[in-house]
């Protein structure tokens, strides 16, 4: 009777679930093969003077990671419900523009209704040429104070951000790191809005240094900042952890920064957690999250409320240790070290846990109850987005 009554349950419960994964309005923002692009990928999202932008990649040939590829944008005034015509926002000719890292400030006084940042990185070889020496990555970012109707002129950051060993880009800076191939995030960027640190941006970045290593061994995870919006930035440390790569940043309480990067290595399928007690200036704390499954995604951390004077953050990725898929949101209410709450958002059917259902994703706070999710689906066909209640 015990048994039956467990495997009743069991089976309840696995009802239940599909059924409010089910009962999620999933809307599609971004469909590959349609308005001009054989590819979207990559999103990004944040909120600004009531209007949701949501970034991606929109890659005109074909899913290659490099190529003819622009940063594309739709915005919702609607939360969500319907989704504005497609503008491109950053392009290299027909080269690659990639990796959009948007964030809001709200603490210049220059900008009393604040100001989009969107950072965003161009390539003029393929990832794996550069790790190899040849072609260059950099780093740019532009503007916007009317909700991506107008942005702009992009300004070029990289002799502040990157550290190449090629003094080719100008006589007058010639670094030894020999750092190549770079990324921004992928995801938002963040800003602290109190404390000591109240103001600065800080982007989430990784790099390769040098010949490319086995198992991936030539990427750090790193970050860099600005505390006079935009004028000036300063690096972060790398992680100490070869193979460190995407990474995903929030404030927690005390003045600190958490850092929540990618395993590119693989040999342990579990999130890379970096601490700061100086607002990302230097690494005190570096571990992995257990707790934290993930299949060497990409993932997206987001602070949301304050709870005990403690940072309650909403961490989403693929949390699986196998595929892309079991598309998750954790809720933290202690700075991130436990999650008390897990929301399931997308599920692949049993026949096609190979796929890659659910990959990337980005998050933005819609109320203090109310979350939303921006992630590829269905094998890269669609970004979608949905309404996460927790």
């Amino acid at each position: 009777m015990n048994k039956r009554f467990a495997w009743f349950t069991a089976v309840l419960v696995n009802l239940l679930l599909v059924s409010s994964i089910n009962s999620q309005s999933k809307i599609t923002v971004y469909k590959s093969g349609t308005e001009g692009y054989e590819s979207f990928r990559i999103p990004a999202i944040v909120s600004f003077q009531k209007t949701l932008l949501a970034f991606a990649e929109g890659r005109v040939k074909g899913a290659a990671d490099f190529g003819d590829i622009n940063i594309v944008l739709k915005k919702s005034t609607d939360n969500g419900k319907t989704w504005s015509d497609l503008s491109v926002v950053a392009s290299n000719g027909h080269l690659q523009a990639g990796n959009p890292a948007p964030v809001v400030d709200l603490t210049d006084s220059n900008y009393p209704n604040g100001r989009i940042f969107l950072f965003y990185n161009t390539g003029n070889q393929s990832e794996g040429d550069i790790r190899k020496g040849r072609g260059m990555r950099e780093v740019w970012y532009k503007t916007s104070v009317d909700a991506g109707n107008t942005w702009s002129d992009p300004v070029n950051i990289t002799l502040q951000v990157h550290r190449p060993n090629q003094p080719s880009i100008n006589p007058a800076y010639h670094f030894s790191e020999d750092w190549r191939s770079y990324a921004n995030t992928p995801g938002h960027a963040m800003q602290f809005d109190e404390g000591k640190y109240k103001g600065r941006i800080f982007l989430a970045a990784n790099h390769s240094q040098g010949n490319p290593r086995g198992k991936f061994e030539d990427y750090f995870s790193h970050g860099f900042y600005t505390d006079n919006h935009g004028l000036t930035f300063q690096l972060s440390p790398s992680l100490n952890l070869p193979g460190s790569n995407e990474a995903t940043a929030t404030q927690i309480s005390n003045n600190r920064l958490l850092l929540n990067a990618r395993n590119q290595k693989g040999d342990i399928r579990a999130r890379i957690i970096a601490i700061s007690n100086n607002g990302g200036a230097q690494w005190d704390t570096l571990y992995f999250d257990n707790n934290l499954p993930d299949p060497v995604c990409e993932g997206s951390i987001l602070a949301i409320g304050k709870k005990a004077n403690k940072q309650i953050l909403a961490f989403c990725n693929a949390a699986d240790t196998k595929n892309r898929n079991n598309l998750t949101v954790r809720i933290s209410k202690d700075d991130g070290q436990t999650w008390s709450i897990n929301k399931l958002i997308d599920k692949s059917a049993e026949q096609d846990t190979s796929k890659d259902n659910a990959a990337y994703s980005d998050i933005v706070k819609l109320s203090n109850k109310k979350l939303g999710i921006l992630y590829e689906k269905g094998n890269y066909a669609t970004i979608v987005f949905t309404v996460v209640k927790w």
